[in-house]
């Protein structure tokens, strides 16, 4: 029996020499692999109140979407920075070059919603480390972050996990 982690492709050298590639587009076109992974992720929240999905971009906007829809929630997606019309809150955090910014709108949570994030991939933490210092801003509970793929080698979980965050990933991959 299949698993999710057999429906991922690894693209070597991408997007630069050394970096082993995880590509989950082959797992959102196949409908059973598709199906699989959403009940996975959600599994271990079904039976708990959840307010709102968060997707972080890009790929956390499919995933959530998906799941809100079958927790029959909200959804909200926290954007790079510029993408969102109207007003919004904002949130630095590093790359491995450089600087991002990270934002939600300043009204899409209410204080003491419960809230799931949803991403494809945990690599250093830093994009969910901003998505959850958003939320944070807008007094809304973390009942979790879920994750397609946890690269545990480059430290994310551990980061998010430190900050008291449940972390639940579907498969890991050692290295980059």
């Amino acid at each position: 029996m299949k698993t999710v982690k057999d429906y991922i492709r690894t693209i070597p050298n991408f997007p630069h020499d050394g970096i082993m590639f995880r590509d989950v587009t082959t797992l959102f076109a196949d409908p059973r692999g598709f199906r699989m992974a959403i009940d996975q992720l959600l599994h271990p929240y079904a039976d708990q109140q959840i307010d709102k999905v968060i997707g972080l971009e890009a790929r956390g906007f499919i995933l959530g979407g998906a799941i809100a829809h079958q927790l029959t929630v909200g959804f909200v997606p926290i954007r790079k920075k510029g993408k969102l019309p109207g007003q919004t809150i904002s949130q630095d955090y590093k790359l491995e070059y450089g600087e991002a910014v990270m934002e939600i709108h300043d009204d899409a949570l209410k204080a003491g919603e419960r809230v799931l994030v949803v991403d494809d991939l945990l690599a250093t933490g830093g994009t969910a480390e901003a998505g959850i210092k958003l939320i944070e801003k807008l007094g809304a509970e973390i009942v979790g972050c879920a994750f397609v793929i946890d690269l545990p080698d480059l430290g994310g979980r551990a980061l998010l996990e430190k900050l008291g965050i449940n972390v639940h990933a579907l498969c890991a991959f050692d290295g980059e």
